[in-house]
């Protein structure tokens, strides 16, 4: 690798395309070692991580268990932290998430096994993490440490103001920490203030050090790790200290590190289109000017004199990079029939064109691109609504309450069987408050969640104008298990993806294409479009589809990458947000907020507003607000 490109990297970082190829590279290396220790007749210690960023490498090291005959045999390991207090048998539990994702699954000798114990007394805690330390000393120390990072760039539960000397201890949780945990206990309020875990000098004590990332939530505190200052507040910047420690990242979570971000300030670099665009949106940025204000010594000045040398003046990049920019705008996204398409993000036949909106919750159409799917069905689309998950963990107890005090009392209101709906109605209120904090809910109580998100996508539908056929409620199997904790995208998900793009046979789809959605949902849900267009992809009406992707209500697309930009009217805005507001259950207060504690349609507008300011700041024409989509080339 060019030591130019990685000049800030005070770690080594190697990027993978996904966190797919990502996760089995790194699971290929905790295989080696295990092989290597069994053909020396020795043993392997491994610290493990929990959260969602090692699932894949626990999947891919139980794979090689089932069909290469991979032995745990000689591995012991030793989870970095645990919840206090913690049942193992708690749906949060990381005992339960361990055994679940890979113990279970392959011969480790349970004795062999160390997790925190959440279940102690708390004048026994200090005993334990003195003794827990002893185990891992005994056995020669760690050989590999797998970690994940957190948003505050914690590692394990060591929390910003971690000393670098802090071995396995009782910590107190960071509030953030609190929030970014609030959905896997079904509320902030139900997530432990404390947490046993492995200390930053525990950490730095292991042989080797893989820690992951993935996503473009993550991709800032990764900059910070790798590139910032050594500071106990970004605790995993202490990793700079190890001699053998790795980031593994997939492009994502790359996003924001020199090399990436802005690879012209370290080397002479390839100039091409999208790279020239990148650039000068970047420097239009820094200098705080519009496209066509910028000088032969902005550029200069910031390392682009390439560029210049290249076209022979800022003015012929500036005009290049504005043209393309200006292009991008469209109040047609369906095309713009008898219009020449040449410069037009979409095609202008044919008209009228079948749209097929993937949302992976049931308000994620009209939360992401609500104005887009108003403006679809304003110019003529067929356009379909495939909702691919019911959404139903997201509802609130009290909803469930009510729609079934509903039931009980429509029922006596219109003669019919009054003893059910009563039946019916105690039924679900005992169900609910038998229910202990963090725990799944009754298939009964289940089905009323998702009939509660079925009926409000049906409003918001009705509300844009699309008849209720057209709308499809997919209801993927991967997320119906009643918990967060979901199943692994399955063949299943993918036919039922498959089966109605191939019903409606779309000139575009439009999928949710962020993959900063703390929940996981999004991404999956993605996974299962790509895979379908991609089976689907030699279908002769399948050449005419364009994919255009999305992004949902936790992040929008950097300008230099959209390739269509829909502006929106004071007025479309107001109809977005009254289309969300028919999401009444996700009103006010959600179950899964995230770090942000504003409404979804706040977010919404606030990105929009930000996308049209944007485009306002590079110099382009003035908007209310803007929705944003790139274009998925299969």
């Amino acid at each position: 690798m060019n030591n130019d490109l990685t000049a800030f990297e005070k770690i080594p970082v190697s990027i993978f395309k996904s966190s797919e190829e990502a996760s089995l590279s790194s699971a290929r290396e905790i295989a080696a070692l295990i092989k290597k220790r069994q053909a020396e007749g020795k043993h392997a210690v491994l610290g493990l991580a929990t959260g969602s960023t090692p699932t894949r490498v626990y999947a891919e090291l139980v794979k090689m268990h089932q069909k290469e005959g991979l032995s745990f045999k000689n591995v012991y390991t030793f989870n970095l932290d645990e919840y206090y207090p913690m049942q193992p048998d708690s749906l949060q539990s990381y005992v339960r998430f361990m055994n679940e994702h890979l113990f279970n699954h392959i011969d480790i000798p349970r004795n062999q096994v160390h997790i925190p114990d959440g279940t102690l007394p708390k004048d026994k805690v200090a005993d334990f993490c003195r003794e827990y330390e002893q185990k891992i000393d005994s056995l020669g120390g760690i050989d590999i440490q797998l970690l994940g990072i957190g948003r505050t760039g914690h590692i394990g539960f060591n929390e910003p103001g971690s000393s670098e000397k802090s071995f396995t201890r009782l910590v107190t949780l960071d509030q953030m920490t609190r929030i970014d945990a609030a959905s896997d206990f079904f509320g902030e309020e139900n997530v432990p203030r404390k947490a046993i875990t492995m200390g930053v000098g525990s950490i730095l004590k292991a042989k080797q050090v893989i820690m992951m990332a993935w996503g473009e939530g993550k991709a800032r505190v990764i900059k910070k790790a790798v590139e910032g200052p050594i500071t106990d507040q970004i605790p995993s910047s202490f990793l700079q200290k190890h001699t053998n420690c790795h980031i593994v990242l997939d492009d994502a979570a790359s996003s924001e590190l020199v090399r990436i971000k802005t690879p012209w300030l370290l080397e002479s670099i390839e100039w091409d289109e999208v790279k020239i665009r990148k650039a000068v949106v970047w420097l239009c940025q820094t200098v705080q000017k519009s496209v066509l204000k910028l000088t032969n010594h902005d550029y200069m000045e910031h390392g682009m004199g390439d560029i210049i040398t290249e076209y022979g003046s800022a003015y012929q990049v500036n005009i290049k990079v504005f043209n393309y920019l200006q292009h991008t705008i469209t109040g047609w996204p369906g095309g713009k029939p008898n219009a020449d398409d040449t410069h037009r993000p979409e095609r202008a036949t044919p008209f009228p064109k079948r749209a097929l909106i993937f949302s992976p919750h049931p308000d994620d159409d009209v939360i992401s691109m609500g104005g887009t799917f108003i403006r679809l069905v304003d110019q003529g689309h067929e356009v379909h609504v495939g909702y691919q998950t019911s959404g139903n963990i997201a509802v609130f107890d009290d909803d469930a309450v009510r729609f079934a005090d509903f039931v009980r009392d429509f029922n006596e209101q219109f003669g019919l069987s009054k003893g059910d709906g009563e039946k019916f109605y105690k039924q679900i209120v005992k169900s609910i408050h038998g229910k202990g904090p963090g725990e799944n809910d009754s298939p009964e109580v289940l089905s009323i969640k998702g009939l509660i998100r079925r009926g409000e996508a049906k409003a918001g539908g009705r509300y844009v104008g699309i008849p209720d056929e057209q709308m499809h409620f997919l209801d993927m199997p991967f997320y119906e298990t009643g918990a967060v904790k979901k199943k692994p995208l399955g063949e299943e998900d993918i036919k039922i993806t498959m089966d109605l793009i191939e019903k409606i046979k779309p000139h575009q789809i439009y999928a949710a294409g962020d993959l900063s959605d703390p929940h996981g949902t999004h991404r999956v849900c993605l996974a299962a479009v790509m895979e379908a267009v991609r089976r689907l992809k030699d279908k002769d009406w399948m050449k005419d589809c364009w994919v255009w992707l999305y992004r949902g209500a936790w992040q929008e697309w950097d300008i230099d990458q959209i390739e269509m930009a829909v502006p929106l009217s004071p007025d479309e805005l107001m109809r977005k947000r009254r289309a969300v507001f028919k999401h009444q259950s996700q009103k006010d207060s959600a179950m899964f907020p995230g770090s942000d504690k504003r409404e979804f349609w706040m977010r919404a507008e606030d990105r929009n507003h930000a996308t049209a300011q944007a485009y306002n700041a590079l110099g382009l024409a003035e908007y209310e607000a803007m929705e944003a989509f790139v274009r998925y080339k299969f």
